[in-house]
């Protein structure tokens, strides 16, 4: 059974920026009050002629660029989001044809905030499976479609944009694959904390409960998944968690363990964008030069459904 690598990244994010003065002038809240509970100054928005699929397709022809690869090349296309507001045609598929694909097997994943992870593992799965071979995995969502601007609360923290990933076989992976084992599970009895619900779909969440549960339950988890890869914490040299908020994001990364680690952050300039937050803060610290190829990086989701799911990655 052949193991499989992540080979390329890309990402996209709308050209409107909206800081946290914007908001002010829009809702009873201040920069002050943003960055003290949530450390996001800005979020980019996009406008009502970027679809969720537009967004994806760029994040995937930049994937595929760094990868020397064509788009006829890949045979699975992943999308994970929870913002495609049509059944039919799926994000992946609509994907596929903006760019021109063969007959890739096309899917969407919607496990919200956690969906990229949970798409990286079943890419990986396919192609030990044997089922494919080059995949494409994407992450991407429009949350300002389904954020309410009135609400202060919810409105603050969310931004849209695209990230994407191009992973192949790896045949000589030997005993470390460069997509370690994925730890995945969920807390059913407490997913209503995160809802997206009604017509049109509306975002909600109950702040307190996701904070104590992702601050509490998950450095374990994180830590399990680094047991898996056969690592330590300690070996880390980077960790990407999904970005909800810097006051979530700092401490869990802190009780991992992950004391050598450089922690992507990027919800400071991003918000908070569901399944697109993990690719693209990967994707930035890759072009930055953050990173090493070759070195181990943990990908951690979580949020809604309340679902997590993480992996140890080989850098690009």
């Amino acid at each position: 059974m052949t193991g499989s690598r992540v080979v390329a990244l890309g990402h996209y994010q709308p050209a409107k920026v909206l800081t946290n003065h914007d908001l002010a002038g829009m809702v009873d809240t201040s920069d002050e009050w943003i960055t003290s509970r949530v450390g996001i100054r800005t979020r980019h928005v996009g406008g009502p002629d970027e679809p969720v699929d537009e967004m994806a397709a760029h994040a995937a022809a930049k994937a595929l660029a760094a990868a020397g690869m064509q788009p006829g090349d890949i045979d699975l296309v992943l999308v994970a989001t929870s913002t495609a507001i049509d059944r039919s045609p799926s994000m992946s598929a609509r994907v596929a044809a903006r760019l021109g694909m063969g007959s890739p097997a096309v899917m969407d994943i919607n496990v919200v905030c956690s969906g990229f992870t949970h798409a990286l593992a079943t890419a990986d799965h396919a192609i030990r499976a044997g089922s494919a071979t080059r995949a494409l995995v994407i992450g991407a969502d429009k949350m300002g479609d389904i954020v309410d601007w009135t609400d202060r609360t919810t409105c603050v923290l969310m931004g849209d944009g695209a990230g994407a990933a191009v992973v192949t076989a790896d045949p000589d992976a030997g005993d470390r694959p460069g997509i370690g084992p994925v730890l995945w599970g969920s807390v059913p009895e407490m997913g209503n904390a995160v809802r997206i619900e009604g017509t049109p779909p509306r975002f909600a969440q109950e702040g307190q409960a996701v904070y104590r549960w992702a601050t509490t339950q998950l450095p374990p988890i994180a830590r399990r998944v680094c047991e898996r890869a056969g690592i330590t914490p300690e070996d880390l040299a980077a960790v990407v968690l999904h970005q909800a908020n810097l006051r979530i994001i700092e401490p869990v990364a802190k009780r991992i363990g992950a004391v050598n680690a450089v922690v992507a952050r990027d919800v400071v300039d991003s918000g908070n964008t569901s399944a697109a937050s993990i690719p693209m803060a990967l994707s930035k610290l890759v072009e930055r030069g953050e990173v090493v190829s070759g070195a181990p990086v943990l990908l951690f989701g979580f949020g809604g459904n309340l679902s997590y799911a993480g992996q140890v990655i080989s850098c690009p």
